[in-house]
């Protein structure tokens, strides 16, 4: 089964200097169909203005992404971690028993254009934790590129649930098979560019819930940059 969720379909906010995108039901958003997919809760697509951010704020149990497409993005957080996140940049922090963090867009002149997905851990009250890896570009050209997992494998940032996160970028006349397993779902989002998944055509912001399939192809891309979740 596969369901289609259209960019222009998500939730909206826009605040001034911040404009969202909700995939799921988010904040004063909310839609009975869209509250979350299994332990995949949120991908907002955030474009927050120069010298802008979000102030110091709580989590507590959520594994929490964040991947930048384009500018760059500052963060710190109670655990003392302090860094820039940039386009290749995969951030991964565990709240756990609870953790405060901040985010701003250090640029006086750049828009940061960022995914921030949060993720349902398996289990609660993990000692919190941080994670930031850079994938440069060629790694993820005609390729899935594992971004997530629970192991850590291929140098993947960790997460304390069975999920995966796959990257990938991909051009004309690439072309990708990928096996899910009977339990598994997925959830494939496009950042931006077009794709076709299984012939649905998706373009920037597009979406799809996919249970109870076999194998995924994908092709016909145009500049596509997309990720792919492998689901409990």
């Amino acid at each position: 089964m596969i369901e289609l969720r259209k960019s222009e379909q998500r939730g909206v906010a826009n605040i001034g200097w911040l404009h969202s995108r909700h995939s799921f039901s988010f904040g004063e958003y909310y839609d009975p169909q869209h509250v979350g997919f299994g332990p995949l809760l949120v991908i907002n697509e955030d474009q927050v203005q120069p010298g802008r951010g979000f102030g110091t704020h709580g989590h507590r149990n959520m594994e929490i992404i964040s991947y930048v497409l384009s500018g760059e993005l500052t963060h710190k957080d109670s655990m003392g971690n302090g860094s820039v996140i940039r386009p290749g940049d995969v951030q991964r922090m565990s709240a756990g028993t609870g953790v405060t963090h901040s985010e701003f867009n250090p640029s006086q002149t750049e828009l940061v254009h960022f995914l921030q997905i949060w993720i349902e851990p398996s289990r609660h009250g993990v000692t919190p934790s941080y994670e930031q890896l850079h994938i440069d570009s060629a790694a993820k050209r005609g390729v899935l590129r594992i971004i997530a997992s629970p192991d850590g494998r291929d140098g993947s940032v960790r997460l304390h649930q069975e999920a995966l996160i796959y990257a990938s970028m991909l051009s004309k006349g690439d072309r990708i098979e990928f096996t899910l397993k009977p339990d598994r779902r997925a959830y494939v989002h496009v950042a931006r560019g077009a794709v076709s998944v299984n012939g649905i055509r998706l373009a920037n912001g597009d979406a799809l819930k996919i249970s109870q399939e076999s194998q995924l192809i994908l092709d016909q891309a145009e500049d596509a940059e997309l990720l792919l979740f492998d689901l409990p």
